[in-house]
């Protein structure tokens, strides 16, 4: 008396931290590990940096004054980057939505072991 599409029950509410992805609206494959996030965050500011830097220089070459160029560089750099970045924004935000899902669902697990709800695998 199976059927072949089980209801999720309490013990595949574990499996969350590696699965987070295919139900979220960019499915970007995001893991929510502390690794990730940070690999995630890291690429996003220093793609954000390299193109401040790169229209910072473009515009010392056309011979502004470096304090200027880089004042105009972050101004300029800011909804440029909100464009050309769409994609790492996107994966940024889809790491940090399953980071703070694992969490929240680790959270619940641990409050209700503490409340004395957990499950078979809670106490023997």
């Amino acid at each position: 008396m199976t059927s072949q599409n089980p209801a999720p029950g309490p013990a595949e509410d574990v499996r969350t931290d590696a699965g987070e992805a295919p139900s979220g609206p960019g499915d970007t494959g995001a893991t929510g590990s502390p690794g990730s996030v940070a690999l995630a965050v890291g690429l996003y500011v220093g793609v954000r940096l390299l193109l401040v830097a790169v229209i910072a220089g473009v515009l010392v070459l056309v011979g502004l004054p470096l304090l200027v160029s880089l004042l105009i560089a972050i101004v300029v750099a800011l909804p440029l980057s909100l464009v050309l970045f769409r994609g790492l924004r996107a994966r940024l935000t889809a790491e940090v939505e399953a980071a703070t899902a694992s969490r929240r669902a680790r959270r619940d697990q641990l409050r209700a072991e503490l409340r004395g709800d957990s499950g078979p695998e809670g106490r023997s």
